[in-house]
């Protein structure tokens, strides 16, 4: 297949869609991707980027084109015109930079924003391609949980911009069972929705990982790590809050990564006197991630209390069972259930800060060999339920049962 990918996100961003297009790369299908400038998490362009742009042209033989966008920069204005901008230059330069690109179908990859989605079904009616939306956030939905848009009329017209794009895709994928329901409310056709949710990397299957250099070894003592985007849904100050109530220095908490509240973090554990419970080694690709995961006796999931919250399962719940350590997750609805469900460690209503802090407490208590059979059980799981391989089998399932449906719309009105 010739498969078009639409991502503002792409390498050397840290996204599934790396791995996604490396997979349909080896199994021999011609990729290329649409996407911006790399500016995530931080909000400004890459160093390695601006200096030398060439090397970012192409990506494990898929073909990369860059289009002109503004970075995220700092506050949430500078955040919807980074979203406008990719919008307007998808529509206007995406089709002058794809000039001569044929697709056989237009794979969306949208962790947010569902802008996303406008340029490809743009580009999927000038290329006549079938527009494949992988859904991995939920519009208006989330914008109204996280304060962005509290105006009805506006939620109402992002939702009114959703159900367009929705309609016009071959096929929607929703990242959980949960998301399915929310995706039909603005979505014509309920039998276009399909679920796929992410995958386990099989980074995380390696054991033997030498711990992360950047954070130093402890004996004797429990630590939490907690790896990924560090924003508003992850709900920080219920977390600082947790290491606060925690009275013994032998508990340390590792947050690896970076995101719009990675300053405000950082100036809170300083007012807290939290600086030596809890560490901030920064950000790194996705390849270092198990080195950091070397150090945990248990693996931090959050997400804040809100209905939406508790329909998403956070992409970390994957790689975190396969990595074989307990987890403990602080959030509601399906992400909880999947800890639960698998046996896989101890699990807390969201924003909870006092039962987070007990269950780090039940959890360091356990015999060692207690808590290696909670990571075993989460390996197993995350194998049987999220194995890589199985996934990327069904989504070229779905991606080619598009292609022949648009084939076949195509015949139908050759023939009308």
């Amino acid at each position: 297949m010739r498969i078009l990918v639409i991502s503002q996100y792409f390498w050397p961003e840290n996204f599934r869609i790396n791995d996604l297009v490396k997979e349909w790369v080896r199994r021999g299908h011609e990729v290329t991707v649409l996407t911006g400038v790399p500016n995530y998490p931080a909000g400004k362009v890459f160093d390695a980027y601006s200096k030398h742009p060439e090397n970012f042209s192409r990506y494990e033989g898929a073909k990369v084109i860059r289009i002109p966008m503004l970075p995220r920069g700092s506050g949430a204005a500078r955040l919807v015109a980074n979203y406008l901008s990719f919008v307007v230059s998808g529509m206007i330069w995406g089709p002058w930079r794809l000039r001569g690109t044929q697709a056989d179908v237009i794979f969306v990859f949208e962790p947010s924003p569902a802008t996303v989605g406008l340029p490809a079904v743009w580009l999927g009616a000038i290329k006549k391609a079938p527009v494949v939306f992988w859904a991995l956030d939920l519009w208006p939905e989330t914008l109204a949980a996280i304060g962005v848009i509290r105006s009805p009329r506006i939620l109402d017209m992002v939702g009114s911009m959703v159900r367009f794009i929705y309609d016009r895709c071959a096929l929607v994928l929703g990242q959980s069972q949960s998301f399915l329901g929310s995706i039909a409310n603005h979505c014509s056709d309920k039998r276009k929705i399909r679920y796929f949710p992410s995958w386990a990397e099989d980074v995380f299957m390696d054991k033997d990982v030498t711990p992360a250099p950047e954070v130093l070894q402890q004996e004797g003592g429990f630590t939490v790590v907690f790896a990924g985007n560090i924003g508003e849904a992850q709900d920080m100050p219920a977390v600082l809050a947790a290491a606060q109530l925690i009275d013994d220095p032998a508990i340390r908490w590792i947050i690896v990564g970076d995101g719009r509240k990675s300053q405000w973090l950082q100036e809170e554990i300083e007012k807290r006197g939290l600086r030596d419970k809890v560490l901030l080694p920064g950000r790194f690709p996705i390849e270092r991630m198990p080195s950091f995961y070397a150090h945990a006796d248990a693996l931090l999931v959050s997400l804040k209390r809100d209905p939406v919250f508790s329909m998403t399962i956070p992409g970390k719940v994957q790689s975190y069972l396969m990595a074989g350590v307990p987890l403990l997750g602080m959030l509601d609805g399906e992400g909880a259930a999947v800890i639960r469900d698998a046996n896989a460690g101890l699990a807390c209503h969201a924003g909870d800060s006092a039962a987070l802090a007990e269950a780090v407490l039940k959890l360091a208590a356990m015999p060692p060999e207690e808590r290696q059979q909670l990571g075993d059980n989460g390996r197993k799981y995350a194998q049987r339920e999220f194995g890589r391989a199985q996934l990327m089998d069904r989504l070229e399932a779905m991606l080619q049962e598009a292609v022949t449906a648009g084939k076949a719309e195509r015949v139908k009105e050759g023939q009308s």
